[in-house]
């Protein structure tokens, strides 16, 4: 079935269904909503590969290197703040089969530009940083409420993910990011079609 031609009701409905067949995503967000950090997001490459995984018949979970925990705050920047979440995350991580990679996306600007070669404004928030992804593909992020309920972030909504479409994201990722993690990302995934970078 083509699940990109799903009503966006049903494209959700079939993201949360597939995504939770990688049984690491629910664990990974039921000890992350413990953390109780603000703004906090389980975001990027680990759900659409999950999806990838799953429309093209391989195991869930199958190549998936990390999972992305980004959270948001903007009240203290200090690395030390931050790595003391990292720290608290690796004892709460540490016995899973996978690399669980905590950021305060509140001081990505304070490293961008050393690690990625163009400056980095500000973000305002998880959802600001998490549309900066140099695919929009990835644009993703999943966070349980208070009582348990889902929250989705997908700005781009889902068919890209569904049809195996890596598509760029110009902004503030720069092009060598994408074509980077595109040629990656296809070696795995030869299924992918990988739209250019403009111009």
């Amino acid at each position: 079935m083509d699940y990109g031609r799903l009503a966006i009701d049903g494209q959700l409905a079939k993201f949360r269904e597939i995504v939770t067949r990688n049984e690491l995503v629910p664990e990974v967000l039921a000890r992350a909503a413990e953390l109780a950090l603000p703004g906090w997001y389980l975001t990027a490459g680990c759900l659409c590969q999950t999806v990838w995984n799953v429309v093209t018949g391989r195991p869930p979970a199958e190549g998936i290197k990390d999972y992305d925990l980004f959270y948001f705050d903007s009240s203290d920047l200090s690395w030390e703040a931050e790595n003391s979440v990292i720290e608290e995350g690796a004892r709460r991580f540490g016995d899973l089969p996978a690399t669980v990679e905590i950021r305060n996306e509140a001081r990505v600007h304070l490293w961008y530009e050393d690690r990625f070669g163009v400056p980095c404004a500000p973000y305002s928030s998880t959802e600001a940083a998490i549309d900066s992804f140099p695919s929009t593909t990835p644009c993703l992020g999943i966070r349980v409420g208070d009582g348990g309920e889902w929250q989705v972030y997908a700005p781009h909504g889902f068919a890209d993910v569904f049809n195996l479409v890596v598509r760029p994201n110009p902004g503030q990722a720069p092009r060598s990011s994408y074509e980077a993690k595109a040629r990656r990302w296809q070696e795995q995934w030869p299924e992918l079609t990988v739209l250019p970078w403009p111009g």
